[in-house]
């Protein structure tokens, strides 16, 4: 495939950034950290000027391996046909790796390169990493990556010290397998100790202790150059049921998410984390509506994006679970999450009907592409800052 070049602007100001000699060569190779947020902004924004619309709408995508065949259920360790036909018909721009793809770490390093390599763009290369039952990488010996306690322990027993060993060396070991993002601090504040979807998955219940757990372990991952993704925003710990089995619904009001739930999260926001990812609890006292808090543009855009001030990518919960596809297609619940601010749609259960609806919601005028493009933005600049797309690359093979 061909490679095509960005503006003529961000051409020359790559060789300025980059140094270059009378003859015009460079004197050494650009790197993310030789540039401030300003360049990386106007360098995302270039990027996805020069992107057409296919691409642009893959990049809001994250999908499992098996969404990339579901033709071929038993072999999903390695990259198939199909799956490098999928990627150019829906050019996603991010896959999640599950233990069932993960056999050892030759062949995990092996199957995310591969993919890597079929992609239009860099992809977010992600895993559920965050210790104790949600060990998707760490649960195999073969993986060489550390089995950490669950969260509830770590809350209990770890040292700021170990807190921040396990940021650094979890971080550093998926890395080495090619990972770039991991699914995880879970920021819940486990206030009803009868929850079933959280648990032990939360570092307690104390909200000033949980956020500087989750501060710690932000700044520690994003060193290592793995993006950290919050999760399950407004907060999920104090339901009683599960997102994954049907809708939920929890009756905290505003005053009493700002004083605890929203902590962590703020916390996250400060320490400048890369993503936070959406539940889909519905927030009925606050938003006036039996929606989903991933399909809420009052949770999203007005409480996220303007009240706490969060400009980084947004993310929902998985799309695949009950709570969406019981009332939801995948067209409609993708173009909602869209609308309501979202970056990125995690499992849709169908891609190619959730990316079709997308695409058609332009087309009807439902979605301005100038929407899509601030996503886009914020997606380009992080694989910028985090070094997935190289700065004086010449950027994105045409297909």
């Amino acid at each position: 495939m061909k490679k095509r070049f960005i503006s003529c602007i961000l051409a020359c100001l790559i060789m300025i950034l980059a140094g270059c000699n009378i003859d015009g060569k460079k004197e050494k190779n650009l790197k993310t950290e030789d540039l401030d947020e300003a360049t990386l902004e106007g360098m995302a924004k270039d990027i996805t000027e020069e992107m057409s619309l296919k691409n642009k709408l893959g990049q809001l995508f994250m999908v499992s391996v098996y969404s990339l065949d579901e033709e071929d259920s038993k072999n999903q360790t390695k990259i198939t046909s199909h799956m490098k036909k999928t990627l150019k018909k829906y050019p996603v721009g991010g896959v999640v790796l599950f233990s069932k793809n993960m056999k050892d770490a030759k062949q995990t390093k092996q199957l995310i390169s591969d993919l890597q390599e079929a992609s239009y763009v860099p992809l977010f290369a992600a895993v559920d990493e965050e210790g104790g039952s949600v060990s998707r990488a760490a649960s195999n010996p073969k993986m060489n990556v550390t089995k950490y306690p669950s969260a509830k322990i770590i809350g209990e027993t770890y040292e700021e010290d170990n807190i921040e060993a396990m940021g650094r060396n979890q971080s550093k070991e998926l890395k080495a397998l090619g990972f770039n993002m991991n699914l995880a601090p879970v920021a819940d504040v486990l206030t009803n100790e009868n929850n079933t979807e959280v648990g032990d998955r939360s570092f307690g219940k104390n909200a000033k202790k949980v956020s500087n757990i989750v501060s710690i372990l932000v700044k520690n991952m994003q060193k290592q150059q793995i993006s950290a993704v919050l999760k399950h925003f407004p907060g999920s710990g104090d339901t009683w049921g599960d997102t994954h089995l049907g809708s939920m619904e929890t009756k905290q009001n505003i005053q009493r998410l700002r004083k605890t739930e929203f902590q962590p999260f703020e916390a996250g926001i400060k320490a400048k984390v890369d993503a936070i990812m959406v539940s889909h609890l519905m927030l009925s006292s606050v938003t006036d509506e039996k929606e989903p808090s991933s399909l809420s543009t009052r949770v999203i855009s007005d409480i996220l994006r303007e009240e706490l001030e969060y400009d980084g990518m947004i993310m929902t919960d998985a799309m695949n679970m009950k709570s969406i596809t019981e009332n939801y297609s995948a067209g409609d619940a993708a173009v909602k999450a869209i609308q309501a601010g979202n970056d990125i749609i995690v499992m849709p259960q169908d891609l190619g009907e959730a990316y079709e609806a997308v695409k058609g919601a332009l087309k009807k005028g439902t979605l301005k592409e100038s929407r899509i493009d601030e996503s886009v933005e914020r997606i380009i600049y992080t694989k910028l800052k985090r070094g997935e797309i190289p700065p004086d690359t010449e950027l994105l093979k045409d297909n």
